[in-house]
């Protein structure tokens, strides 16, 4: 089986544009492909994560990626799949959220002389000038076309600004600079960024006459409103300061029973083979399903220690057996417990199990509240100092527990 055939067998491939030269090109590592990453926040999240084990799998098959960092397009900010414009990042923060980038990719792809590069879109788009652009780009956009573009429709109900409208040439250039300077015959991509990257297929094509090419992939769970990376608490970073290896872990862990298989073939390095084995496995072996699911993707991220932690610390607290010492846990500062004690619903804000006492008055209303493995049934409950001392196991709702012990 070749790569371009594992990938199809791992559901992976959602369009090509010419799949018997895509094919051909990637089987025998001939492809020198891109994807592009805006920095609009100072860590990758779990929505990357898919794009960045893509990079991995066509390297390890001989495949160049070229790693592009959007430090231009930052500045406008991409409108596929947003109901509303996005924050206008200051210069000092992109450049700080490109630097994080970097150095968390360096844990998926391998980069050096006659591997991966990565490059940074502002080193060509911030110099562009205006009436050159419209000349050499800007005529080969129908904007009739344009207006059709799937990127754009959720935008056009609220409002399309001429900023945003530019970022799908802004993408299209980028594909035929990169064509030109560093001989990238490929794009790959989401498969909301389809228009996008047809755009960039056709500049070259039409200003080159050259053979270059568009891939997507499919979205994991985009059917079902993009849930990927987001929880009750937000986004799933790959940050362990942002997103500690137990929540990532946990994260994986509690996925759908309906999405497990999904996900293990799209994000695993697992063989195949032994996936078409686990697919028989009776139901009853769900949860062994998902244990190797989460300890596998956190040990891609995080590492086989983190990720062997993060195991014994779920297993402790859902079956009784391990350790629980790498449970999420907050100090509280003495100031901020009174000689009475503190209520629970004040404990679980300084906790950021809840972003305000009414939600925590709501939670103990609804029974989803536990503190040392007793239901709260009083919204005025009290936890004492010398039980926060002694440090208290929250439980919130059936899979969330935090520890809070008194600084």
């Amino acid at each position: 089986m070749g790569i371009y055939e594992e990938l199809q067998a791992r559901g992976l491939i959602a369009q090509v544009t010419d799949e018997s030269e895509i094919r051909e090109l990637i089987n025998n590592g001939g492809a020198r492909f891109y994807i592009g990453f805006d920095p609009t926040a100072d860590s990758l999240h779990v929505g990357h994560f898919m794009a960045l084990c893509l990079m991995k799998r066509l390297q390890m098959a001989g495949n160049r990626p070229v790693v592009l960092i959007g430090g231009g397009t930052g500045y406008i900010g991409d409108p596929s799949g947003r109901t509303d414009m996005r924050s206008m990042l200051t210069p000092e923060i992109i450049q700080h959220n490109c630097d994080c980038f970097k150095k968390q990719m360096e844990r998926f792809i391998e980069f050096g002389d006659d591997k991966a590069i990565m490059v940074n879109n502002a080193d060509w788009l911030l110099k562009l000038n205006y009436i050159d652009l419209l000349r050499e780009v800007g005529a080969h956009f129908s904007v009739n076309n344009m207006l059709r573009a799937e990127c754009y429709k959720q935008r056009m109900a609220k409002g399309l600004s001429f900023l945003e409208f530019n970022y799908m040439i802004m993408q299209a250039y980028d594909f035929w600079h990169l064509h030109n300077a560093y001989g990238c015959n490929m794009q790959f991509g989401g498969d909301d960024q389809w228009s996008n990257m047809l755009a960039g297929t056709e500049l070259i094509r039409r200003k080159d006459g050259d053979d270059a090419f568009a891939m997507t992939i499919t979205l994991l769970l985009n059917s079902e409103g993009k849930k990927m990376g987001k929880t009750a608490k937000g986004a799933v970073w790959l940050d362990p300061a942002k997103t500690s290896p137990y929540e990532f872990y946990q994260y994986w862990r509690n996925v759908d029973d309906a999405d497990v298989m999904k996900c293990i073939r799209m994000l695993t390095f697992i063989p195949m083979e032994e996936i078409e084995e686990m697919d028989k496995w009776d139901d009853s072996r769900i949860n062994e399903k998902k244990e190797i699911l989460a300890h596998s993707l956190t040990e891609l991220v995080h590492g086989k220690e983190e990720a062997d932690k993060a195991e014994a610390t779920a297993k402790a607290i859902f079956s009784g057996a391990g350790d629980d010492a790498n449970m999420p846990s907050t100090e509280i500062s003495s100031d901020d417990v009174p000689a009475e004690g503190i209520q629970v619903t004040e404990l679980m804000v300084l906790c950021k199990l809840t972003k305000s006492k009414g939600e925590a008055r709501r939670l103990i209303e609804q029974g989803g509240v536990s503190v040392n493995g007793s239901k709260v049934t009083d919204v005025f409950a009290v936890v004492s100092r010398e039980e926060l001392g002694a440090s208290v196991k929250i439980q919130k709702g059936k899979k969330v527990f935090h520890k809070a012990t008194l600084k």
